[in-house]
């Protein structure tokens, strides 16, 4: 036989009635068919769960003692025996994209995923109709209500911190039905187009700014520099012409057809007849 779950705690709150004489007298006459199509009915009587199952049996309606059954071989009772197979792999959904109204009243529309499993197969069949179905509505509507309460700029940055809470906030609600939300990821949080533009416009205005910030720092910082080495040339007659020499190297270098010789306005002063200040 396989090996028998626990019974999760609350999902009897008193004791079970007692059989009565129309369930004593089907159980009979299950047995009584299970002898007389011997060896037959084992086929129908003997079932098997997989290592990442469990199986919750009912008999004529009510849940069996000892806890779900698995892994492995469990025996039923024909005709009156039912059962439900339970997987306890971890599950991983998408959450519909949701259009949420941030706290500074900005409409996104965000996505998410969420992994959960089963850890209680009995409380999973008997305490919610479809536990899968139902998990994925309260995804649905823990999105909504958690980034109601969140500012735009707090969606954009603080996506994990929205994530644990989220995953805290579904693992307390479906603790009851036997469900264990294990991670909560949001995948993708989609503006409006005239929002996104304005945001846009307003990162490339602040770049600008920055830009010209900086433009304006290197222009002091080369004025400086400037000045520095004319105090230095001013020193020094011979600097200037060794600098003079420099540049027509460089300019020589580049293979340049047109070289500008730079000459002392002394020297041109008596031509363009422009007396000399004494």
């Amino acid at each position: 036989m396989g090996g028998q779950g626990s019974n999760p705690s609350g999902i009897h709150k008193t004791e079970p009635e007692p059989m009565g004489c129309v369930e004593i007298i089907a159980t009979l006459g299950s047995i009584l068919i299970l002898i007389f199509t011997f060896p037959f009915s084992l086929c129908f009587s003997f079932k098997v769960v997989q290592e990442y199952e469990r199986a919750v049996i009912f008999r004529l309606g009510r849940l069996r003692k000892g806890g779900a059954r698995g892994p492995g071989i469990f025996f039923v009772l024909p005709c009156i025996d039912t059962y439900c197979k339970v997987d306890l792999r971890t599950v991983s959904f998408d959450v519909p994209p949701q259009e949420v109204l941030t706290k500074d009243s900005v409409t996104v529309t965000v996505d998410a995923v969420v992994y959960y499993r089963v850890n209680e197969p009995l409380g999973a069949i008997v305490k919610v109709n479809n536990y899968s179905h139902s998990t994925r509505l309260l995804a649905a509507t823990t999105l909504r209500n958690v980034l109601g309460t969140r500012n735009l700029s707090e969606i954009l940055s603080e996506r994990e911190a929205i994530s644990h809470t989220m995953q805290a906030s579904l693992d307390e609600a479906t603790d009851p039905w036997g469900v264990k939300v294990e991670r909560v990821e949001i995948k993708d949080v989609r503006l409006p187009v005239q929002l996104q533009r304005a945001m846009a416009a307003e990162a490339e205005a602040a770049r600008e700014a920055r830009a010209k910030v900086i433009a304006a720092e290197g222009e002091m910082k080369a004025s400086r520099a400037l000045k520095e080495a004319a105090d230095v040339i001013g020193e020094s007659p011979a600097a200037l012409q060794l600098r003079y020499l420099q540049t027509l190297n460089t300019i020589s270098a580049e293979k340049n057809s047109t070289i500008i010789f730079p000459l002392p306005m002394d020297m041109i002063t008596p031509f363009l007849g422009i007396p000399r200040k004494t």
